[in-house]
Order: C-alpha cells, then structure tokens, then sequence
C-alpha cells in the first residue's frame, strides 16, 4: 500500500504517473553525423515516491537485440525549485548516470546537464512536453559545442496501457 502524498508536494510530473507503452526512437550513432533511427517499443510505470517529492519510472525497453530494464530516478528540490533525474540501466547496474536537472514551465521541462560521452565533454538536455490532452513526449539531446547546437539522440511517446 503506497504512503499517503504530501498535499504541498510539486505536481510537475502527476502526467507521467501511471502505466505506459512507449514508442521509442533512437539514433544510431550519436555526434557522428549519423541520420539512422531505430524504433522499438518498450513498457514503462511510474509511481510517487517520497511524498509526491520524488518518482520512480521502471522500464522495460525492446531493443532489436534483446530486452533491457532500467529506471529512472526523479526528485524534487524545494531549496532551488529544480528536479534532478537520474537513470539506472540494468546493463551497467553499479552505476547511475549524471542527473541532468532543471524545471517546468508552461508544461515544457528542461532539464540539463555536462557529461562525457567517449571521452569528449558534451552537454545533455532531457526535454519533457506535457501538453494537457495529448500524449506525453520525452526527448534528449547532446551538444559537443556548449549548447550552441544540439543532436536529438532519443525520443519516446508515452501512450496509456489499458488494464
């Protein structure tokens, strides 16, 4: 039985909470100049955590070679009005990747953060639409060039599961 939500908690993510197919659509090849996709499906279900101040997202992705779990952690801080996510992949599972962190505004999320992606630094963004009535979409991005110019890499259409 879950705990009862905190009624002052953030609401920014209530639209992710639930269970999901998803539509996956991944580059290839990532800051290569690649303009190869791979779709797939996968499953996702999201529940609150920590009072409504944090979720957790549990996934289930059908890549073409064979079948991967993960999750992905989100908390909020009230201190800097940010949430910071972070993503655990069950193939490398001592490991979370660097949070990217940021906030809502007028149902757009942007969140961001500096990684390392085969030696050279990038930037990442994971951009959240929660357009009322429609179907909640994510996407990342990477920068090799400080975030003058960014390279969609991932994006994913969350369509409602039925019971």
């Amino acid at each position: 039985m879950p705990l009862p939500p905190d009624p002052a908690a953030p609401s920014d993510f209530d639209f992710i909470i639930g269970d999901w197919t998803v539509r996956h659509r991944r580059l290839d090849s990532r800051l290569t100049g690649c303009r190869d996709w791979t779709e797939f499906s996968g499953l996702s279900s999201t529940v609150k955590t920590l009072g409504g101040y944090g979720n957790l997202e549990d996934n289930l992705l059908h890549f073409p070679d064979g079948d991967v779990r993960a999750i992905a952690l989100r908390s909020w801080c009230g201190a800097s009005n940010t949430w910071s996510i972070w993503w655990l992949d069950g193939r490398n599972p001592a490991s979370l990747d660097v949070p990217v962190k940021g906030r809502f505004a007028d149902h757009i999320g942007l969140f961001y953060a500096d990684d390392v992606l085969d030696g050279q630094a990038i930037r990442v963004r994971f951009t959240w639409t929660a357009a009322p009535g429609a179907h909640p979409r994510w996407e990342q991005a990477f920068s090799n060039d400080g975030g003058a110019s960014w390279e969609t890499n991932w994006t994913m259409e969350f369509v409602p599961r039925l019971a």
